[in-house]
Parts: C-alpha cells; sequence; structure tokens
C-alpha cells in the first residue's frame, strides 16, 4: 500500500488493485482507521479480505510519520471517484 495525504483532511491508499481514502484530521494530525466491522460495509470489495493486512501497514507509516493511528467508530473509508 501506498499512503499520499490529501488537501481536505484525507488520506489517499492506494495499491495495484485500487484505492480508498480515509479521514486524516489536521486539526492534531492523525490517522483514522474503521473498525472491521464498518470495513466490511464500507471498504470497496477488493479490499475486504484485507482488514488487518492494511491496518498493519498503515500501522507502520504512521509510526514511520510520527502520526497516532486510531482504529475505532470516527474510521470510515471512501471509495476512490
Amino acid at each position: 500500500m501506498q499512503f499520499q495525504p490529501r488537501w481536505k483532511e484525507a488520506l489517499v491508499c492506494t495499491c495495484e488493485q485500487g484505492g480508498f481514502i480515509l479521514g486524516m484530521p489536521m486539526g492534531v494530525p492523525s490517522v483514522d482507521f474503521p473498525t472491521e466491522e464498518t470495513w466490511q460495509s464500507e471498504a470497496p470489495a477488493w479490499a475486504k479480505p484485507y482488514w488487518a493486512s492494511i491496518r498493519d501497514q498503515l500501522a507502520r507509516w504512521c509510526e514511520s510519520q510520527g502520526l497516532p493511528l486510531h482504529v475505532g467508530p470516527f474510521g470510515h473509508v471512501d471509495r476512490m471517484p
């Protein structure tokens, strides 16, 4: 996965199979990742089986950027247009 911050408090996540957008609040820089239940209802079909793998990759990226990763009810997935 590749992670790219974008204007308007968004983190664009892409790979060979496609992409999606996560929330990245800038007031207190951090990344919000959904619970597995939310992921299953909001993520693109290709990404649904990879919740744990994507969460782990995102955790490593966040750590390298000095950003907290919050997994919980505030995390949502937006599909790319």
